[in-house]
Order: structure tokens, then sequence, then C-alpha cells
């Protein structure tokens, strides 16, 4: 005998495209960083980063449907140097399953090089889903932040100069110098150039590179230390420090994370964020020392 479904239960199956244009707008109401508040601001900067783009920043959009409704919507969002973001759909069920399946077939068919995605604590359940679709786990994140206050520098035992005065060729150079055996995001190091890592910084702040300085101990030059202020908040943060594999150790890391709040505090800013890898145990000791606390943790995943 054959069973049919009653009247007003009927299955429909699960329709997985990307969003034509008609429904860009209903698409984007179904990602999850709409519905939480610490997330709309960065969705709202990256929408507005691609709203004047060509239109094939919008070919990342994808949806789920059933019956012509979007039952769950994510977005690839194209960033400099062959990177990308992934805006995660608002549900943690079937459809944003079947969307996720779908979205990893169609990155690895793009020249993307690396596509991740930072999960916060309330959204922990989400990572199973994204290993199972390909992603990498690469990191742990802390996020630290200090309110700015006076700070007393060592005479003369550092010097700042403008970043901008390296060539190309030398800011690279200097930068790959100082990731060599750093402990924060290895992983997430070894999937980037540092093109990809210097290009990623200008995208975050455009005007950071202002404040982006070569670092000088006696006479040599000893490390990097790349800032980028919010002259509209007057919030600052770390985007890069490091030393020289051969100035480690010598108590130099605590007087760069000196001079960089001595700069953000002579600015006006009101309070100075940075991220470090939760493994890097002498970064993290260094920051606290400086005073800095945690103020929020991430899981950072990827298609790489």
């Amino acid at each position: 005998m054959t069973r049919h479904a009653p009247f007003g239960h009927r299955s429909f199956a699960t329709t997985v495209m990307q969003c034509p244009p008609e429904q860009r707008r209903e698409a984007l109401l179904h990602l999850a960083a709409v519905h939480d508040p610490a997330l709309q601001p960065g969705l709202q900067h990256a929408l507005s980063t691609v709203k004047a783009g060509p239109d094939t920043v919008w070919h990342g959009l994808w949806i789920a449907t059933q019956a012509g409704h979007i039952e769950a919507a994510a977005w690839v969002q194209p960033l400099a140097n062959q990177m990308a973001q992934l805006w995660l759909p608002r549900q943690h069920n079937s459809a944003a399953n079947k969307l996720l399946k779908a979205l990893q077939g169609w990155v690895n068919e793009q020249p993307i090089a690396l596509c991740h995605v930072a999960l916060s604590d309330d959204v922990a359940n989400w990572e199973t889903m994204l290993v199972t679709h390909g992603m990498q786990a690469l990191a742990t994140l802390e996020h630290l932040v200090w309110q700015c206050q006076t700070v007393h520098l060592p005479a003369n035992l550092l010097m700042l100069s403008p970043f901008a005065e390296l060539t190309p060729t030398q800011q690279q150079a200097l930068v790959m110098k100082v990731s060599e055996g750093s402990l924060d995001c290895p992983a997430l190091r070894e999937a980037l150039t540092i093109d990809a890592l210097l290009a990623g910084f200008y995208d975050q702040a455009p005007h950071a590179p202002e404040h982006w300085y070569q670092v000088w101990h006696q006479g040599e030059i000893v490390g990097v230390l790349l800032l980028a202020p919010n002259p509209v908040t007057q919030h600052w943060s770390l985007q890069l420090m490091g030393l020289l594999p051969e100035w480690r150790g010598e108590g130099l890391g605590k007087a760069i994370v000196q001079q960089a709040q001595a700069l953000a505090n002579k600015a006006g800013a009101s309070d100075f964020t940075l991220t470090v890898d939760a493994q890097n145990i002498p970064a993290k000791r260094v920051y606290a020392q400086a005073g800095f606390t945690r103020y929020a943790q991430q899981r950072l995943l990827a298609w790489c």
C-alpha cells in the first residue's frame, strides 16, 4: 500500500544555488551576523567595501531554498590577494549543511588561496560541521584590550622610523624574517604569503601604513611595529609586532609594546587592542605585564 504524506506536511527538496540579484537583500538577512550585535559592525563594513565594486563580488553569496523560500544563506566575501571571508548562515541545520557543502566545492574552483571564518564561543558548535566540509582549524585567538594611560618609556632603548622608507622588497624581507619561528598562528602564516599578509592589513585599514614602523636598537633594525588607529572611534589596534630571531629574549618585546602604548595614548586613543595566538605563551606573558586583559576568544578556521 502506498503511503502519502498528510495534507499540509508535504516534503520539499532543498535547492542550493548562487543567489539571484533580486533575492540578494533577503539572502543577506539570513546571515548570522545580521542577528549578532557583536558581528554587525564587521558585516556593515564588509558590505560598504563591496557596494561600489563589480557584480562579481556577489558570486560568493549562496542560498538554500525550499519551495522557492530561502532557508539559509552564506557569503564568501572576496578580500585582497586571493583571500576571502566566510559569513555563516543564521541557522545550524540541514539546509546550512547542504549550503556549506556546495560552497566548499565552489571555493575550491575559485582563485582563492584562503577563505577564513572566526568562531566565537557562542557559535562553537559550527566547528564540527565546518571541519566536515574541509576547513582546517588554524588557531585559537585571544583578543586583548588595554585602556590607554600614561606610559613611561625606557630612555633611548628603541627608535622608530617609517616602514615606508623601505622598498616593497625590503618590507617583505623584514616581515618574513620577523615571522621565522614565530609562535603566533604558525599554521596561518604557512598558508599566507607575505604579500597577502600585508595586503590583508592594508585592506582592514587603508590609513594604517602611516603608523607602520621599523624598530631600531643599537643602530640596527631589530623588528617591526604595525599599528592601525581608527580616527573616528579613537580605538587603536596592533596589526603586527615582531623581532628578528637574533634579538629575541633580550626584553625588547616589552619595550616595543610600551612604544605602541605610548603612541596610542599620545594620540588620544581611548583603548588599544590586539590579538594573540592562545598557544603563544611568551607573548601573552609580555602583554599581561603591559596591562592587557582578555575580552574575547575565537577559533580560526579556513579553507586553504
